[in-house]
C-alpha cells in the first residue's frame, strides 16, 4: 500500500448541488421493490441455483410480497431460458406479479429474450449497456456517441419486437450500467435519448435504473447524483427512477436510503445482500429499517426465520450471526447493563398489555416478534451478564419471578460459574445452578413433616415440625399467625434464630393440575448480611417453609 500522498486513487468528482434537498427529507412511503435474487444474486453464487431451487426462491419471493421479480438473463444460457419457460408452462406466475428479464443491448440477445417471454402475462424487459469512462475506454474502446447509439438502437429493437408477443404487457427498463461512475450529465444524455426512442407517457412510464454497479464513493455523493438527475430529467413524470446499489464500500443500505430521499421511486436488491463481490443492497434491511420508522413496506418479513432457512438452502450461503435483523445474535444481549435495561422495557410492555403502545425497549430497534423471532433468545448468559439478564431468563424460560432484591445475589452466583468456565451458560444450566443454590435446600436442616393446629378464637396457629438437623431427627414447635412465623418462632425457642425475616413473596408456576407455588424469602443476620431462599411445591404453605429453610441453610453454610 502507498503511504503519505496517495496517488493511486483519487476522490470522486463532487456534484455541483449547493441547494440539495435530500438531507432535509423524510421517507414516508415505501418504494417499488424489485428482487434481483434470481439473476444478480444467482450469478454470484459459486454453485448457481438449479431450476428447482430457483422455483423455490421464486415462490419465496412471491410469498414475501414482491410484485416485480427479475427472473434471470434468458439469453445467457439454456438453463436461464428454460427456467422462464417452466414458470410460464406450469402457470407459476401470479396475476399481480411482473417478471423482469435482463438483456444486454445486443441484437441476438434481445431477440432470444423475447422468445423466452412468449405466454408471459406481464413482463419488464431490462436493457443495459455500460456508460462509464473506464468501460468506454478499457472494455469497449468506443466514444460517448457510439455508446449512446448502442443504447438507442437496443431500445428501438425492443420496441419493434413488441408485436411478436402481442398478448404480453411489456414495460421497458433501461440501465446505464456503472451510472455511479459515469459523468452525470452524460448519463442524463443517454437516458433522455433512450426515452425519446421509447416514447413513454405518464400512464406508461419508462424505468430508468441508475446503478451503483460498483460502489465508488460515499452514499451522500450517490444521493447528489440521483437528485441532480431527477431535477434535470425532461419529462420526469414519465419515468420511474430506480436504484440498484452494491456494497463494495459497505454502504449499500445507506446509499439506497439516501437515494430514496433524493427522489428515487424504486429499489432493486436481494435478500440478505447476496450478489456480486460484496453483494447487492439487502432489501430485508432497507425494508425493515423503513418499517421501524412507521412505514408500511408492502413486504412480509413476519416469518424471517423461515425465509432465512429457504435462502440458506437454495443459495448455500450462511447468514452471518451479526447480520441486521436476521442474524442469530442481533437480538441477544450479554452485557449486564443492557440486559437490565431490556428486562425493564419488556416488563413495562407486559404491564401495558397493548400492541398499540409505541415500541420503546432499550437496545432493541424492532420487536423480535414482528419478524418471527422469540423473546427467549434476547438475553443470554456469560461472565459479562448482569443481575437483570439472569432474572429475565429465569422468568421467561422457567416462570420464576424473583424479587428484585434477590437479583444481585443470584446474578453473582451464576456469573461466577460462567466466569470460571469462560463460556456461555445455556438456560437449562442456569436453572440447574439456581436450583442447586437456592431451591428446597435440605442441609444442614431438613423438613420431614409438619402438623398444624389452629387455635379456636385466635388468629395464631401452632406448628409442630419434624426435622433433621445435621443428621439428628427431632421435633420442634412454635406459634405464629401463619406457618412461616410459627416455624421462625420454633427456631427461636430452640435458640437457633439469629436473623430477622425481611421479605416474603410467592406466585404460581404453570396452570391447571400441574400448578406449583414458588416462594421467596429473605432473611437478615444480626450482622446485617442477607440470605435468600426459594421453595417450590404444589402446596403453597410447604413452598413458603422450604423457602425459609433454604434461606436458613444458606446462612449456615456461609
Amino acid at each position: 500500500m502507498q503511504t503519505g500522498k496517495i496517488t493511486k486513487y483519487t476522490p470522486f468528482d463532487q456534484i455541483d448541488l449547493p441547494d440539495r434537498q435530500w438531507p432535509g427529507r423524510t421517507m414516508t412511503r415505501a418504494p417499488i421493490w424489485t428482487s434481483v435474487d434470481l439473476r444478480d444474486g444467482n450469478q454470484a453464487l459459486s454453485i448457481p441455483m438449479d431450476v428447482d431451487e430457483k422455483l423455490d426462491m421464486f415462490e419465496l419471493l412471491v410469498g414475501i410480497g414482491f410484485k416485480e421479480i427479475e427472473v434471470g438473463f434468458p439469453s445467457a444460457s439454456d438453463t436461464e431460458f428454460q427456467f422462464i419457460r417452466r414458470l410460464v408452462e406450469e402457470s407459476r406466475i401470479p396475476e399481480d406479479v411482473t417478471v423482469q428479464v435482463l438483456v444486454q443491448a445486443r441484437e441476438h440477445l434481445i431477440r432470444r429474450t423475447f422468445e423466452s417471454l412468449e405466454g408471459v402475462s406481464k413482463a419488464i424487459v431490462h436493457l443495459y449497456n455500460s456508460t462509464s469512462p473506464v468501460q468506454r475506454r478499457v472494455t469497449f474502446n468506443k466514444t460517448k456517441e457510439e455508446i449512446k447509439q448502442i443504447a438507442v438502437e437496443g431500445t428501438g429493437l425492443v420496441k419493434s419486437l413488441l408485436s411478436t408477443i402481442p398478448d404480453t404487457d411489456v414495460r421497458f427498463e433501461y440501465s446505464p450500467e456503472s451510472f455511479s461512475d459515469t459523468e452525470v450529465d452524460y448519463a442524463l444524455e443517454v437516458c433522455e435519448a433512450v426515452m425519446s426512442e421509447w416514447g413513454p407517457s405518464e400512464a406508461r412510464r419508462i424505468i430508468l435504473n441508475l446503478p451503483a454497479t460498483v460502489e465508488v464513493a460515499t452514499p451522500n455523493l450517490y444521493a447528489d447524483q440521483i437528485e441532480w438527475f431527477c431535477r434535470h430529467l425532461k419529462d420526469r413524470n414519465k419515468a420511474y427512477i430506480s436504484l440498484h446499489t452494491h456494497n463494495d464500500r459497505g454502504t449499500g443500505v445507506a446509499a439506497t436510503e439516501l437515494g430514496l430521499l433524493a427522489g428515487a421511486d424504486r429499489v432493486e436488491g436481494t435478500l440478505f445482500g447476496n450478489g456480486e463481490r460484496t453483494g447487492n443492497v439487502d432489501i430485508v434491511t432497507v425494508a425493515l429499517n423503513l418499517y421501524t420508522q412507521g412505514v408500511d413496506t408492502g413486504l412480509d418479513f413476519s416469518h424471517l426465520e423461515q425465509i432465512r432457512s429457504v435462502y440458506e438452502r437454495v443459495t448455500r450461503m450462511n447468514i452471518h450471526e451479526r447480520h441486521p435483523y436476521a442474524g442469530d445474535l442481533v437480538f441477544t444481549a450479554f452485557s449486564g447493563s443492557h440486559q437490565d435495561a431490556i428486562k425493564k422495557g419488556m416488563d413495562l410492555r407486559v404491564k401495558e398489555k397493548s400492541t398499540d403502545v409505541r415500541w420503546e425497549v432499550p437496545y432493541l430497534a424492532i420487536d423480535p416478534e414482528d419478524i418471527g423471532r422469540d423473546y427467549e433468545a434476547i438475553i443470554r448468559i456469560n461472565s459479562q451478564s448482569g443481575k437483570g439478564g439472569v432474572a429475565y431468563l429465569l422468568e421467561r424460560e422457567f416462570g420464576l419471578d424473583l424479587p428484585k432484591a434477590m437479583h444481585p445475589d443470584v446474578g453473582l452466583v451464576i456469573n461466577a460459574v460462567a466466569d470460571h468456565g469462560s463460556r456461555e451458560l445455556p438456560p437449562k444450566e442456569v436453572y440447574a445452578i439456581y436450583t442447586r443454590e437456592y431451591v428446597n435446600l435440605n442441609s444442614p436442616l431438613e423438613l420431614i413433616s409438619i402438623k398444624r393446629e389452629d387455635s379456636a378464637g385466635s388468629a395464631d396457629i401452632k406448628l409442630e415440625a419434624e426435622i433433621c438437623l445435621s443428621g439428628e431427627n427431632m421435633v420442634i414447635a412454635g406459634k405464629g399467625n401463619g406457618p412461616i412465623s410459627a416455624f421462625v418462632d420454633a427456631l427461636h425457642l430452640e435458640g437457633w434464630k439469629n436473623f430477622q425475616l425481611i421479605d416474603y413473596r410467592q406466585h404460581s408456576i404453570g396452570a391447571g393440575s400441574k400448578t406449583k407455588a414458588a416462594a421467596y424469602i429473605q432473611i437478615q443476620h444480626d450482622n446485617g448480611t442477607s440470605f435468600f431462599g426459594c421453595g417450590i411445591n404444589p402446596n403453597i404453605e410447604l413452598a413458603g417453609l422450604h423457602a425459609l429453610i433454604s434461606a436458613f441453610n444458606r446462612s449456615q453454610l456461609k
